[in-house]
């Protein structure tokens, strides 16, 4: 009896195992799928930027004295030729009536010379002074015409030194810093600005890309360019693809393009990095899975396609691009088919498939 029921529990216990190794045959396997999809995609380039106003000044003073007014507040927008300082002007309105004084006394002295010369000039031919006298007071008024000359530059000087009183703004543009405040001494040319003006309508955005893209880019001239957040998202400005430089940076192997961008919401602001995508072409009704659907055997590339709902099938596939986290593929699939994207690696062409999501 003891050998029997050893017998019996050895053979009930083969069984069991023999069950067991069957059961994950006939088990699904859970996977997450996607819808291979049809669409036109554009085809980008991809690179890091960094916003630029089109237009940077450092304003400074071209005269030197002590600021009275500061008539904008940090930050503000201006406008060309708005009044943005006031230095003292009475030292160079002072200047300014010397030179205007010293040009009405000497442009008296030269209508009395020539007057002089004139009249010589009627007794010279009568004989009555002679020749060198007519001389002198030609001279004389020649070295005075010489000095109403030079007043009147001196004048101008003066006015043009007294112009510079008024600082105004060389261009449109935004405010930053104000380095020197009202009742200060500035100085002329001064290393130190009053004040930095950015151009932020509209900027540049610059960026490098491989050599390799050269030829292209030049056959895309004012290409389109979106500018979006480092963070992604939708493009936060649209604009022109406008410079491409005229060297390749040897260390780096990439070449410096810059793109405008109108600007007129203040989306880009100088200084910024954004993501830059260049559109150099568009691919009509592409056939695009998610990348992750992509796998790598020995005989190259490949995804599951579900069929019927249950089954697997393993497809090679051809893949023309990678965008973001999608591929574009050339042959393999059909737009509508179903593509495992998760649980790959427990799928053989004979398994059974648990649909879990999308």
């Amino acid at each position: 009896m003891k050998k029997s029921t050893i017998a019996l529990a050895v053979a009930l216990t083969a069984l069991a195992c023999n069950q067991e190794k069957q059961k994950p045959a006939d088990e699904a396997v859970p996977v997450t799928v996607a819808t291979v999809e049809q669409k036109d995609v554009p085809i980008q380039i991809r690179a890091i930027g960094n916003v630029q106003p089109l237009s940077n000044v450092a304003v400074r003073a071209l005269a030197g004295g002590q600021l009275q007014k500061v008539s904008f507040k940090e930050g503000d927008d201006v406008r060309k030729g708005a009044l943005l300082f006031t230095i003292d002007p009475a030292p160079y309105n002072a200047a300014l009536r010397q030179a205007e004084a010293n040009l009405q006394r000497d442009e008296a002295q030269l209508r009395n010379a020539e007057a002089q010369a004139k009249r010589y000039g009627d007794l010279v031919k009568k004989d009555y002074v002679t020749k060198e006298d007519y001389d002198k007071w030609v001279s004389a008024a020649e070295a005075a015409r010489a000095v109403v000359a030079a007043d009147r530059a001196m004048a101008e000087n003066a006015r043009l030194q007294r112009s510079y009183c008024e600082i105004r703004s060389p261009l449109d543009g935004r405010t930053g810093s104000l380095m020197v405040h009202a009742g200060n001494l500035v100085k002329a040319n001064d290393t130190t600005p009053l004040v930095v003006i950015n151009q932020v309508e509209p900027v540049y955005v610059q960026f490098a890309v491989p050599e390799q893209n050269i030829g292209l880019l030049r056959q895309r001239g004012g290409a389109k360019v979106d500018a979006s957040s480092q963070q992604g998202g939708v493009p936060l400005a649209t604009g022109t693809l406008t410079f491409i430089d005229n060297n390749v940076d040897m260390t780096t192997g990439t070449i410096t393009l810059k793109a405008t961008f109108p600007n007129r919401n203040r989306a880009l602001w100088p200084g910024q990095y954004v993501n830059v995508a260049i559109t150099t072409d568009n691919r009509a009704n592409a056939l695009i899975v998610p990348l992750r659907a992509v796998q790598t055997g020995q005989k190259g590339q490949y995804v599951y396609v579900v069929k019927g709902g249950k089954s697997v099938e393993m497809r090679p596939v051809s893949i023309y691009k990678t965008i973001d986290q999608n591929a574009i593929i050339e042959k393999g699939v059909s737009a509508g088919e179903t593509v495992v994207t998760d649980g790959q690696l427990r799928l053989t062409p004979k398994s059974k498939v648990e649909i879990k999501g999308s």
